[in-house]
């Protein structure tokens, strides 16, 4: 099992930034994906990027604005989210996989953390 802690949500204007940190330990290894997901009030779990050994993927709505990055030394996964919208406002939550679809199937979840953004 993976444990993983999120960090680094709060409280931006429009168009501002934030990075989220999201922390591994436990059963951790170079070769999981990670993903980072999000929740918004009323709406189903998005998926919103996710980083392998070999690929990178985002989803439409953050491509262009979010980038995601991995520092395997440190087990920690970053989320850059830059030119930030109010839609963007959701719970965001880290995922860890051995296999499986980078849109879905993930073993492991973190707790999430707040991310709002103001008009």
């Amino acid at each position: 099992q993976v444990h993983l802690v999120e960090s680094g949500g709060g409280l931006v204007q429009a168009w501002g930034s934030l990075r989220l940190s999201c922390a591994a330990s436990g059963r951790t290894s170079s070769s999981y994906r990670m993903g980072w997901f999000r929740l918004a009030p009323g709406k189903v779990r998005e998926f919103g990027a996710a980083v392998s050994l070999c690929c990178i993927h985002y989803a439409d709505s953050v491509r262009g604005r979010f980038t995601v990055s991995r520092d395997n030394a440190r087990n920690t996964m970053y989320l850059q989210m830059n030119r930030l919208k109010p839609e963007d406002t959701a719970v965001y939550y880290c995922a860890a996989q051995a296999n499986g679809d980078y849109r879905d199937e993930y073993d492991s979840w973190g707790q999430g953390t707040q991310v709002t953004v103001s008009s």
